[in-house]
C-alpha cells in the first residue's frame, strides 16, 4: 500500500514539473531566469620534463673498518667513470656526499647480540642532475653493469620535473575557465538563456600524473617518476544566467 502511494506521489510530482517547464517555455520565461549556473571546466597539456635527478648509494660491507673504507675509496672512481661514460660532467653534474657507516655485531647461538664485530657497513650517496632527462633514465637502467664488476650500488631514486610549470599553470587555468563557459553555453542553449558575467571562480588543485594515468586526488598529485606528464587544471565557475 505504501509503495503504491509513493509511486503515485512521484508520478504527480513529475507531471507538475513537466507542466511548469512547459508553461515557462511558452510564456518566454526561462527556468534559469535571474539565476546562476555553476559549471566545472578543465584543461590539460602533456609536457616533457626538462630536468632530472638520480640518487645512487654505493654500499660496502667488510670485516674491518680499514678494509671497508679502502674498498669504498677504490670503487668510487669506478662509479664516477661510469657516469662519465654516460655523458655526465662529473665536476658539475655529480655531487658526492660523505660516507656513513655502522657496525653489525655477531649473534650468539641463543640469538643475543654480542659485542664482537661481524662486519662494517659503509654507504656513500652520489647524486646526479642533468637537463638531459634521457641520460638520467639510461644511466639508471644500465647500473647493473657496475654490479657485474662487484660493486654494490643501488639507484635509490630518479625524479623528473618541468621547470616551466608556473607559467603553464596560468595558461591552463585560463583554458579551464574558457572550457567552463563553453559547457555552460551548451547547457543553456535549449532554454532561451545565455551565459552572463562570471560571479565567482574557484580553482581546483592541479593533477600532475603520468600520461596514461586516470588517478585523481582531492589534495592534488605531483608525479615525479615519469619523463612525460599530463598536467590537468580544473576550474569551478559560477555564471550569471541571462
Amino acid at each position: 500500500m505504501l509503495e503504491r502511494i509513493e509511486k503515485l506521489q512521484i508520478a504527480i510530482l513529475g507531471l507538475l514539473l513537466a507542466f511548469g517547464l512547459i508553461f515557462a517555455v511558452k510564456s518566454g520565461v526561462s527556468p534559469f531566469a535571474k539565476h546562476s549556473v555553476t559549471v566545472t571546466g578543465s584543461a590539460y597539456e602533456i609536457v616533457k620534463s626538462d630536468s632530472g635527478n638520480m640518487e645512487l648509494s654505493l654500499n660496502v660491507k667488510k670485516p674491518t673498518k680499514a678494509l671497508a673504507y679502502a674498498t669504498a675509496k677504490k670503487q668510487l672512481p669506478e662509479v664516477l667513470s661510469y657516469l662519465g661514460s654516460k655523458g655526465f660532467d662529473v665536476n658539475n653534474d655529480v655531487n658526492i656526499k660523505s660516507i656513513n657507516g655502522y657496525v653489525t655485531y655477531k649473534m650468539a647461538p641463543n640469538g643475543v647480540t654480542t659485542n664482537e664485530t661481524d662486519y662494517y657497513n659503509l654507504s656513500q650517496t652520489v647524486t646526479v642532475k642533468s637537463s638531459d632527462v634521457n641520460k638520467i633514465k639510461n644511466a639508471s637502467l644500465d647500473i647493473a653493469s657496475l654490479m657485474d664488476k662487484g660493486i654494490d650500488i643501488d639507484v635509490r631514486s630518479t625524479s623528473y620535473s618541468y621547470s616551466k610549470l608556473p607559467d603553464l599553470k596560468v595558461q591552463l587555468l585560463n583554458k579551464a575557465t574558457t572550457d567552463a563557459k563553453q559547457r555552460a553555453s551548451a547547457m543553456l542553449k535549449s532554454t532561451n538563456n545565455h551565459v552572463g558575467k562570471i560571479q565567482s571562480v574557484q580553482m581546483g588543485v592541479f593533477q600532475i600524473t603520468p600520461v596514461d594515468s586516470t588517478d585523481v586526488s582531492d589534495m592534488g598529485i605531483n608525479d615525479t617518476s615519469t619523463i612525460e606528464k599530463k598536467i590537468t587544471a580544473v576550474s569551478n565557475v559560477t555564471f550569471e544566467v541571462k
